[in-house]
């Protein structure tokens, strides 16, 4: 049975590999949504033209910020691929404020999301978002770039914060 166990949770990890970040987010966003419909369908919280403008705002802003981090690695001609090996290091751009703003831009967005249909469990499913990129993901997508790009990788990592 120990050994059961271990193969049993590398299958599940090369599975949810292979699920792309972004959808993450959308799969969790559509959990949410239904528990938002099952626990508090008779409930308005979040809902006033405040509430939909700063989502407004919010989303756009993590749109762009994603958007912008994509664009950085497409016109580098590196993977946007977590998991595989990066053929350059990008650290310019949003990249010289925060080594993944494309993450951090899709929490934005998400936020944003949620305030604009002023929805409060949505919310509630982020930090789940959080823990699997921050122990899960982005460890192994660091990883490559450590293999690939070393030295050079661990001074970038150090003058720039993993979130901001």
């Amino acid at each position: 049975m120990s050994e059961q166990a271990p193969r049993r949770v590398g299958k599940l990890f090369r599975v949810l590999m292979r699920v792309p970040v972004p959808w993450v987010f959308v799969l969790a966003y559509l959990a949410g949504v239904a528990l938002e419909y099952l626990c508090f369908r008779h409930r308005s919280f979040f809902h006033s033209s405040l509430v939909t403008d700063m989502g407004i705002i919010l989303f756009v802003v993590g749109a762009a910020l994603a958007a912008w981090g994509w664009l950085v690695f497409h016109r580098a001609g590196t993977t946007r691929v977590p998991g595989q090996a990066s053929t350059t290091l990008v650290t310019w751009g949003p990249y010289h404020f925060t080594r993944n703003p494309m993450y951090v831009g899709l929490f934005i967005a998400y936020l944003g999301e949620a305030g604009i249909l002023g929805q409060v469990a949505p919310v509630l499913l982020l930090p789940l978002v959080f823990v699997y990129l921050n122990w899960f993901i982005i460890p192994v997508e660091e990883e490559k770039l450590r293999e690939v790009f070393g030295a050079q990788y661990d001074a970038y990592r150090i003058s720039v914060g993993r979130w901001l």
